[in-house]
């Protein structure tokens, strides 16, 4: 695999530094605003703020569960400022320091509570949501390849303002120019290939976004595309919206609930094929982890295997598929993204620096514009590694 310079948490100027020193203070505001906390849980979520934008990295208590594993993963950092460490490292350790202050994990009133959860609520049941439900209805009843693009479509945009499942109508306009890599076609030919097999998809962000892929899985197994979905969710709350379990159970009710008859049938098919076992909700540790998907230990790499492909949702996860790191463009999706255990798909709106797989061409065009497109969230990928 080639190499490339790993990015940091404090480069001066860097979108990095500007997660930690502008995003963080945000965030941080809104989860105080959002929950009651009494003034040690206030206290502690302040220091992590403090600590994160000026200071130097601290361990979890001893007493923390995974206490030694962040030890180990964390070896040659603690002690040293938070901008020194690899910046998907210290966004995650950043996550998990939040629930250690917020008491998620700690036995009393606060154990078990998402931080996150009054915002994911919020959104999915906001008046956006009963657009994009009512919108299934104009969708084509049968399963054709205009009803399968413009569910690809809605599920790589997720909750992209102004958008939903009409997005696809707008083929050759606005987002077709925004999508600066397109591998569609050869997503729905390995699909093909593989009919009737198993298809895992790695989740990631509830409400607006986690809908469109669950109606997406329904047209996966409506259709018979795939036997088997198998969707990865987080074990924990994770980076302000990550969907968890309860997030998945939140919006197939929505959808079962919906007043639209189409959406409605949507959310009754998925919840039998939860009952079922064409559906399968899973997680793991390591989607927590500070660690790049090329470390992924040894169970985990199995139940990939053998996958007919694996659909990678969003930013995040993009960053763990290729490397986190400052790679030049133009270097190949597959060479970053061939260690995957199986067949592989991306779709992914840019919000970070990260990107491979784009023609010198593309990139110059868009550097012309001054923009700042590889993080503003308005352009996006489909990027796949076919079987071999």
């Amino acid at each position: 695999m080639p190499s490339a310079p790993v990015i940091l948490s404090g480069t001066p100027g860097s979108f990095a530094r500007n997660v930690f020193h502008e995003r963080h203070p945000k965030l941080i505001q809104q989860v105080l605003d959002a929950l009651p906390y009494e003034p040690t849980g206030r206290a502690a979520i302040e220091d992590l703020l403090s600590e994160s934008t000026d200071g130097v990295l601290h361990p979890l208590s001893t007493s923390a569960h995974d206490h030694q594993q962040w030890l180990e993963w964390g070896e040659a950092l603690f002690g040293r400022p938070w901008g020194e460490a690899p910046f998907l490292w210290a966004e995650s350790y950043f996550y998990r320091r939040l629930l250690e202050a917020t008491g998620y994990f700690r036995p009393g009133t606060w154990q078990g509570i998402d931080p996150f959860a009054p915002f994911k609520d919020a959104e999915l049941a906001g008046p956006a949501v009963d657009a994009e439900l009512a919108a299934l209805g104009d969708l084509p009843s049968d399963f054709t390849d205009k009803r399968a693009a413009t569910l690809l479509s809605s599920a790589l945009w997720g909750n992209r303002a102004d958008l939903s499942f009409q997005i696809a109508a707008e083929a050759g306009g606005s987002i077709a120019s925004d999508l600066v890599a397109d591998d569609s076609e050869s997503l729905w030919a390995e699909l093909e290939r593989a009919e009737g097999g198993r298809v895992c998809i790695i989740a990631d962000n509830a409400g607006r976004e986690l809908l469109p892929d669950l109606v997406l899985v329904d047209h996966l197994l409506a259709s018979g595309l795939a036997a088997q979905v198998v969707v990865y969710v987080k074990p924990q709350p994770y980076y302000v919206s990550d969907a968890t379990m309860a997030d998945v159970l939140a919006t197939v009710e929505r959808l079962r609930t919906a007043t639209t008859a189409a959406a409605a049938t949507i959310g009754e098919r998925l919840w039998r094929a939860m009952n079922s076992g064409a559906l399968v909700i899973r997680t793991h540790p390591f989607f927590c982890a500070p660690l790049p998907f090329h470390d992924m230990p040894a169970d985990l790499r199995a139940e990939f295997t053998g996958a007919a492909m694996t659909i990678l949702k969003g930013d995040l996860n993009y960053r763990r598929l290729v490397g986190d790191q400052l790679w030049p463009p133009a270097t190949s999706f597959t060479e970053t993204a061939g260690h995957f255990p199986s067949p592989v798909a991306a779709l992914r709106t840019l919000k970070s620096d990260v990107i491979v797989g784009v023609d010198a061409d593309t990139v110059a065009r868009l550097d012309s514009t001054g923009t700042p497109w590889r993080t503003d969230g308005r352009h996006a990928v489909i990027q796949v590694h076919p079987r071999p």
